[in-house]
């Protein structure tokens, strides 16, 4: 979901790099700061959604549309923050997007009822969004090559660790204030990076000409096709896909709006979204491995989280705790990562990456309902050690042989692919973690029935340990038994979708020889 800007050092010509402008910095750190508020508050929510249920006295199935306004909406205004940064200017961009998300969320906090606070999230995800990639192209603008090894470790690790700490943070402050903190939370920082940004940015000038060219068309269609898709990747899995009514409607308008959009981007004199940096090939392999990457990031931030709470029964804060791992490897391999970017070269890293993921899953593969901290630790060290060392060279290879004239579009498209991806994996790893559990409870029942020597010795010794309850003994064996086979199919489930990303993982590593290197500066043909 993230800009993490890291660009290769051979990306611009080394001879004759300013120096960095002291305020510069200063400004730019802020940005990073206002970046990390966006990401971290997607997680930071997703943990508590049963609190906030209850204090807004919202049904089962209003409450998930607390997150899925946000990340509409967040899908749309990304890719639009490439033209409206250079018609506003990065520093009013960033402000503007700042200050709006610092307003929602202060709006979200006060929100009496859920229609309020699913309208304030949705309003916080587009105004809030485009802070993300502006910060990517800031990095590229600001820092002479020689610094980038330092940027790109520095943002990438914002952009993964945010997701990654998100359900600690939202656990600990539901459980010692409120929900309402998730929100309030954002509040006194987001003034001061509303402020310091608006006084100390100054990397480019307005161009308000762009106004009178702006594709309103291109900008409907865009926001009809990204927002269905995501609508329908967020609900299709829990809704049986095209037999839901609304599902099948958003399809629908998704499939229309695409072709729409498509037709009007190449036909357009300037279009909402400039789609030819696709024809770089190196930014093309790019994309793709940033979706993967995705998958990786989001999906196994949503696993491991439901299978602590659904198999082992985990509170919010106990998943918190057990998975704040990753973060720590993350902060370890950052600077490892940046330091071998300039050295190494980035597809090698990237292949040690995907593999490294391959790892981590194919060791869940044989997963039991009684796996806790120790056991998943091995898996959580090795996701986070390879989120860092897949960051830094699938940003390296994709930007490497940009123009610096087509960084402020590229960096929407390219964090769009990463959310596009967390989206579809998240889709795809639902719908077939469903599957899987009910082909694995259907064979399981059909193992365990009342011709089955094992299963009734199984019943009887449960039935024996709820001897004290008398006549309730048998109903208790019975419902105790049946929770101890649907556990045992869910595991099996998910031990089926680890195998499958393991696949996936390893397939993107073997694919890794078919990218070609950066070109040591490329990235300078367009001038600044």
């Amino acid at each position: 979901m993230a800009a993490s800007a890291a660009l290769s050092p051979a990306a611009v010509p080394v001879s004759a790099e300013p120096a960095v402008d002291k305020r510069r910095m200063v400004a730019f750190l802020c940005m990073v700061f206002g970046m990390f508020m966006a990401i971290l508050d997607i997680q930071i929510v997703s943990a508590s959604l049963n609190e906030i249920q209850a204090g807004l006295s919202a049904s089962g199935d209003e409450i998930p549309w607390v997150q899925t306004s946000y990340l509409i909406a967040e899908v749309i205004s990304i890719p639009l923050s490439g033209t409206l940064s250079r018609v506003l200017s990065t520093r009013w961009m960033f402000s503007i997007s700042a200050g709006g998300f610092t307003l929602m969320s202060l709006m979200c906090a006060s929100s009496s009822t859920i229609t309020e606070m699913i309208v304030w999230r949705a309003l916080q995800g587009f105004i809030g969004g485009g802070m993300i990639p502006t910060v990517f192209a800031s990095a590229f603008t600001i820092f002479p090559a020689s610094k980038r090894s330092i940027v790109s470790p520095m943002i990438g690790l914002v952009a993964t660790l945010a997701p990654t700490i998100g359900p600690t943070v939202g656990g600990y402050l539901t459980d010692l204030m409120s929900w309402h903190w998730l929100f309030l939370v954002n509040v006194v920082p987001g003034i001061l990076v509303t402020i310091s940004t608006a006084i100390l940015v100054d990397f480019d000038k307005p161009d308000l000409s762009l106004l009178r060219r702006f594709d309103w068309f291109g900008l409907a269609t865009m926001a009809g096709f990204l927002g269905c898709l995501e609508y329908v990747l967020e609900e299709g899995p829990n809704h049986d896909w095209l037999q839901d009514e609304a599902v099948f409607v958003c399809a629908l308008i998704c499939a229309v709006c695409a072709l729409l959009f498509f037709w009007r981007v190449f036909s357009a004199r300037d279009p909402i979204v400039d789609l030819r940096a696709f024809s770089d090939r190196n930014f093309a392999s790019g994309c793709v491995a940033s979706f993967i990457m995705g998958i990786g990031l989001y999906g196994l931030t949503y696993l491991y989280p439901v299978y602590l709470a659904r198999v082992r029964g985990y509170s919010a804060l106990m998943i918190g705790e057990t998975m704040f791992v990753s973060g720590l490897c993350m902060f370890a391999t950052a600077p490892i990562a940046g330091r071998f970017s300039g050295k190494v070269d980035p597809r090698i890293l990237m292949a040690i990456g995907f593999t490294g993921f391959a790892a981590g899953t194919w060791i869940v593969t044989g997963l039991t309902k009684d796996w806790d901290f120790w056991e998943l630790l091995w898996p959580q060290v090795l996701r986070g050690c390879s989120l860092m060392l897949c960051m830094i060279p699938i940003n390296n290879i994709a930007l490497g042989t940009l123009p610096p004239a087509r960084m402020k579009n590229a960096s929407g498209l390219y964090n769009l692919t990463r959310n596009l991806g967390g989206a579809v994996g998240l889709a795809l790893i639902n719908t077939l973690l469903n599957d899987r559990w009910d082909l694995h409870l259907t064979r399981l029942h059909e193992r365990f029935t009342w011709s089955h020597p094992p299963a009734l010795e199984r019943l009887d010794a449960i039935q024996r340990g709820f001897v004290d309850y008398g006549s309730a003994a048998p109903a208790m064996a019975l419902k105790a038994m049946t929770n101890t086979v649907r556990i045992q199919g869910l595991v099996m489930a998910f031990e089926d979708v680890f195998l499958v990303l393991t696949l996936l993982f390893l397939a993107m590593a073997c694919a890794v020889p078919l990218i070609r290197k950066p070109r040591a500066g490329a990235g300078a043909a367009g001038g600044h």
